[in-house]
């Protein structure tokens, strides 16, 4: 296993449209999610995806076992590896689709948070590193992470989805309570 840079934004490589995962249970495969499983722990996040450390593939990583430091009153998350995902919003009881506005973060996008509207509830599907399929409705918290990490999919980070930018800025100045240097 071994730590891999994380890219920041500006690096093109974050633009890019992943490929989608074609063999599963390979070698290759295990120990590319054993080094972003790393890598996310010694950075305190909530999740990564491939293309975050330069991989091009559809592949995304989130949940934590415990509180997570940037993210202290979240609820937890269930560690998952989701493998070429399909996300799809779904509708209240009424039949309208919601959004939540809530702040985010991004190892990516180090020290700065922002308040990113997402949709409240979400079926995703895909599979796990041993092409098994995995489908799961989730909502709050849960379907954040989702979708943020899936946007990394597409060539997205969370500023392209800001629509209000007063509630764009420094984490250290937002948050003082956090630690801004274990904020990246």
């Amino acid at each position: 296993m071994a730590i891999r840079e994380i890219l920041k934004m500006g690096d093109a490589r974050l633009l890019r449209i992943a490929q989608p995962v074609t063999v599963f249970d390979s070698d290759e495969l295990h120990l590319l999610i054993s080094d972003m499983l790393e890598t996310m722990a010694v950075a305190n996040g909530a999740g990564l995806a491939a293309p975050q450390i330069g991989v091009d593939l559809q592949l995304v990583i989130f949940g934590t076992d415990a509180p997570n430091p940037r993210y202290p009153d979240a609820p937890l998350v269930p560690r998952t590896v989701l493998i070429n995902p399909v996300l799809t919003p779904l509708p209240d009881a009424t039949g309208a689709l919601l959004e939540e506005a809530d702040w985010e973060g991004c190892l990516s996008v180090p020290g700065l948070r922002a308040i990113v509207p997402r949709f409240a509830r979400i079926r995703y599907a895909g599979f796990d590193q041993y092409g098994d399929p995995i489908e799961r409705t989730v909502e709050g918290f849960h379907a954040r992470v989702v979708q943020h990490e899936c946007d990394h999919l597409i060539g997205k980070l969370y500023p392209m989805r800001v629509r209000d930018f007063s509630r764009f800025g420094f984490t250290e100045v937002l948050f003082p309570q956090l630690d801004a240097e274990g904020d990246s």
